[in-house]
């Protein structure tokens, strides 16, 4: 399943009234941004011709935008262009908050805020400098008024323009790190050879060695390797980006990225704990990013499903399902709480491999047609795999239907992702309808096709699929070249591990097949997981 965008801690569950109520009305005014300091968000050096009482605010406004606390970074420069009316950059620093570089696209109204504050900066009676005109024509590109430029268009521009201010000013180091964050927003979809983030990358470490504290270099070095080919480059990355901006959500999410990447689940668990926590600390205190969360419990359901603690992955889809409704914060085309509502469930079902539950998932009131096409996947794998294929074939309809709309309304990449998902499904009705040979073809191709491009690890890898669909068909030999294949990718996957092990055995590896069972319990150590999978593999260990 491929997805487009659309992003002691017990007690940390069943906490969401968030504490609104028990704030003071002073308080509930008031943003709290101001108290947060180097020590928690990372240290950034950013001079501007501003009056030297808002230098400070400035380079925390740019400190909260390397850590993509877009909501408080815009707050913050609009307070610095009430304190000083004359600061230009303020106008700058809007802006740059508008564009949230590397999860949505703007659209027309939010273009528009973003040139009139392009204009303010270039209007506004204030000092400049030459280097700061950079900026501010830099980010003027991005939001040209020509309608002809596509997204694409606008972040290639701002990439450009961003790669003349660093060539024009080798020592400064925001300049190097927004270019490098722009090489990042600029990358061609579908980009197999990861050019772009190499070259992000060739920038970043150079930084990271003079300035450890950064918190856009380690983040945004973060991004750059998140691949499962090149994930283990941001291991010092991930490990230093919480230390660094520690009060930042986001921060302390971020080195989950590769965290899953390498099958570090403990570490990719407490890193989404931790951001969990931020989260909601600062939204009851009125600082903006509540719906951060779920992005970060998108990584933990996956986290606890692989590490054998299905019932905490229960425990949070259940706190989803009874918190208030809040506002999406990634724009009209995506909403996380009603994505999560969908999402979660349905990989729990699969994962579990509880197919006559998957088969009965129902649409989330409210949700949108990427989200339909999610519920409408599972249902039909579900289906498939419990012997109803009138069902599943409906099912089927339901998301090439939905893929039809967004080709026609010119939605290109969700009519890719809904796409795949048809593939994924239409391959498993395939199989259970005896033509193997059709649907192992099917998903060997998309196979190819997502490890090429490495989409995050929140799915079933196609791959995995395929050697389940190989084992099956009692292919136990090509079955293991599969899930050894897939493991390189996705390292340490519960239902991978288990699979190998099982193909090893069917093929008469058994060394093979007791070292993966003996990983995947190891890797499950400490859970109270009742999964006859794990029993199975203590038998059959405890027998060597």
């Amino acid at each position: 399943m491929k997805r487009v965008l659309w992003l002691s801690f017990p007690a940390l569950f069943f906490f969401a009234t968030f504490a609104s109520t028990a704030l003071a009305d002073d308080e509930q005014t008031q943003h709290h941004h101001e108290d947060l300091t180097t020590t928690q968000l990372g240290t950034v050096t950013f001079p501007v011709s501003c009056a030297p009482d808002v230098q400070k605010p400035f380079e925390r406004g740019v400190a909260l935008l390397h850590s993509f606390w877009y909501e408080e970074a815009e707050k913050e420069f609009q307070q610095i262009a009430i304190d000083d009316p004359h600061c230009v950059m303020a106008h700058w620093g809007v802006a740059m908050s508008l564009w949230h570089q590397l999860w949505n696209n703007p659209d027309a109204k939010v273009i528009q805020r973003g040139l009139d504050e392009v204009h303010e900066a270039k209007t506004t009676d204030g000092p400049t400098t030459a280097r700061e005109k950079a900026y501010i024509a830099a980010i003027a590109t991005f939001y040209n008024n020509s309608k002809k430029l596509n997204h694409e268009a606008r972040a290639k521009a701002y990439s450009d323009a961003m790669k003349k201010v660093y060539e024009s000013y080798p020592d400064d180091h925001e300049a190097a790190a927004f270019y490098a964050l722009s090489l990042l927003a600029s990358e061609p979809h579908d980009d197999e050879t990861f050019a772009n983030r190499m070259q992000a990358a060739a920038v970043l470490e150079n930084l990271f060695a003079i300035e450890p504290d950064h918190p856009g270099v380690a983040h945004y070095l973060i991004h750059a390797y998140d691949k499962p080919q090149l994930a283990q480059l941001g291991l010092p990355a991930a490990r230093r980006y919480a230390q660094i901006a520690p009060a930042a959500p986001h921060a302390l999410h971020m080195p989950a990225h590769i965290f899953a990447r390498v099958g570090l689940w403990q570490d990719d668990i407490n890193s989404n704990l931790a951001s969990i926590a931020a989260t909601r600390k600062t939204a009851a205190m009125h600082m903006g990013g509540e719906g951060h969360q779920f992005h970060a419990m998108d990584f933990l359901v996956y986290a606890y499903l692989q590490s054998g603690r299905e019932a905490d992955a229960q425990k949070v889809i259940d706190e989803v399902k009874a918190m208030p409704k809040m506002k999406s914060m990634y724009g009209d085309d995506f909403d996380p709480q009603t994505n999560a509502l969908t999402k979660f469930p349905a990989i729990y079902d699969l994962e579990l491999r509880h197919w006559s539950d998957a088969a009965v998932l129902q649409v989330v009131p409210g949700s949108l047609r990427g989200d339909q096409s999610i519920t409408y996947w599972a249902r039909a794998i579900g289906a498939a795999r419990s012997g109803n294929l009138a069902q599943a074939h409906k099912d089927l309809e339901q998301i090439e239907a939905i893929r039809k709309e967004f080709v026609a309304e010119k939605k290109t990449e969700y009519a890719e992702a809904v796409g795949e998902d048809y593939q994924e499904a239409a391959a498993w009705v395939a199989h259970a309808e005896g033509k193997d040979e059709e649907a192992i073809t099917g998903l060997r191709v998309l196979a190819d096709k997502t490890d090429k491009l490495g989409d995050e690890p929140e799915g079933i890898p196609a791959r995995e699929q395929l050697a389940d669909m190989l084992l099956e068909a009692k292919r136990p030999q090509q079955a293991l070249a599969e899930y050894q294949t897939d493991l390189r990718l996705n390292p340490n996957r519960f239902n991978g591990l288990y699979g190998a092990a099982r193909a090893a055995e069917a093929a008469g590896k058994q060394a093979d097949a007791t070292e993966y069972y003996a990983l995947l319990l190891k890797i499950c150590d400490g859970s109270n997981s009742t999964r006859p999978e794990l029993s199975r593999a203590r038998e059959l260990v405890a027998q060597k």
